[in-house]
């Protein structure tokens, strides 16, 4: 996780940015779960992004965040209603845009420093599933209850990616320039590994 304090020391439209960029690498776990489950509107959340990046390339740009919201809560899954895992990430998604909306909104620095924790929460209970079903097959005869350490969720490639990620994407927008270049540079940035923060193929 970066240094919260990291976080603190930037402005409000360089941690917008910031989190934008996450947003960047959790979408395709949307898309994939609207795909495979014929649920809610990848297009929608799509657009709300750029509709953000917009807003951030031209502070004069109006963006109805009320609205957006609204039409955001139509999409988000319900996690009892499917019966697959990718349930998870999509709704960690729809939250993530929510905080993005929602502290562009309210101009609340603790909003969107949400993002940030939800991207690092896919991933860690996305690790924590795969690590458990990796130890039941190596010891298929084991009844007791499967516990994952939160040391081997850390130590995990796929995590420290996630970390390295977010810190490289900090640190970047920590002494960026509040314009255009700069978006499309963290958007860049954040795609340019090909996938998604659970290493999907974008």
């Amino acid at each position: 996780m970066p240094n919260p304090e990291k976080l603190t020391q930037l402005t409000l439209w360089q941690l917008t940015a910031y989190s934008a960029a996450l947003i960047e690498r959790m979408l395709p776990n949307y898309q994939m779960f609207s795909e495979a489950s014929e649920f809610g509107d990848t297009k929608l959340l799509r657009n709300q992004l750029d509709l953000v990046w917009q807003r951030l390339a031209q502070p004069q740009f109006k963006l109805n965040f009320s609205a957006q919201l609204e039409k955001l809560e139509e999409v988000i899954p319900n996690v009892e209603d499917f019966d697959f895992f990718g349930v998870y990430p999509a709704l960690d998604t729809c939250m993530a845009i929510g905080s993005l909306l929602q502290g562009m909104q309210d101009k609340d620095l603790e909003t969107l420093t949400n993002v940030s924790l939800l991207s690092k929460g896919s991933v860690s209970y996305y690790l924590e599933l795969m690590l458990a079903e990796e130890q039941a097959q190596q010891n298929p005869d084991v009844n007791d209850e499967i516990i994952i350490q939160q040391a081997d969720i850390e130590a995990h490639p796929l995590m420290q990616w996630e970390m390295e990620t977010q810190q490289e994407l900090l640190a970047f927008a920590l002494t960026a320039k509040e314009n255009k270049e700069t978006c499309q540079q963290l958007k860049s940035m954040a795609l340019s590994e090909g996938m998604s923060n659970l290493g999907i193929e974008i």
